[in-house]
């Protein structure tokens, strides 16, 4: 069997891109959500553990050995330099234990890793193809609103950290309109394209 086709799926905040995994999921394509993988490996992942330790100190996990979630999200909530320490740190183990997941993977077509920041990362770029969801960004404010119960400037804040939606747009193979559009007629054209490359 060959390998797998690898397929990035990304979009901004707000734009639908869990809800579209779970959809691709439904029709038996295999799933990696980077960002619940990258939250299991903070806690299991030894060298993540030390590396967080030896930057940020002895706060960031708890006696007990659990990740003090609150602890680093205040340290990174408003500096950009230790977010980028705690990516540095974060993302290489992602990405072995994602190549490790998808050499697990057999009898597929293709697999899709799901990450919100595909492009800002530059990791798009390791992909076969990529699917970008969006929506307009009214609509992604107030589902965020809804769902994180925010204000309006702190989705704005979020998004402003994120890359331009139309860049996404532009250097995908594949684009999700999640707006009033029906999105499961979008996926399965997409899905049985990619199961005829």
């Amino acid at each position: 069997m060959t390998k797998p086709l690898s397929i990035g799926l990304t979009g901004g905040i707000g734009s639908g891109k869990s809800l579209v995994a779970e959809f691709f999921s439904l029709l038996g394509v295999p799933v990696y959500t980077s960002d619940v993988e990258a939250k299991k490996l903070m806690q299991t992942d030894i060298t993540i553990r030390e590396s967080l330790l030896n930057e940020f100190g002895d706060s960031v996990y708890s006696e007990s050995g659990e990740l003090n979630r609150a602890e680093l999200a205040n340290i990174i909530f408003n500096d950009a330099e230790a977010l980028k320490k705690v990516n540095a740190i974060v993302h290489p183990q992602v990405r072995l234990h994602y190549q490790a997941w998808l050499e697990k993977q057999v009898e597929v077509a293709y697999v899709i890793q799901e990450s919100a920041i595909l492009f800002d990362t530059g990791l798009y770029k390791n992909f076969d193809r990529i699917i970008t969801v969006t929506a307009d960004t009214e609509i992604r404010i107030q589902r965020v609103m809804l769902r994180d119960k925010c204000t309006r400037e702190s989705v704005l804040e979020r998004m402003s950290k994120q890359v331009a939606e139309q860049t996404k747009i532009d250097l995908s193979d594949f684009v999700i309109y999640n707006n009033s559009e029906l999105i499961i007629p979008q996926i399965i054209s997409i899905h049985e394209q990619l199961i005829s490359l």
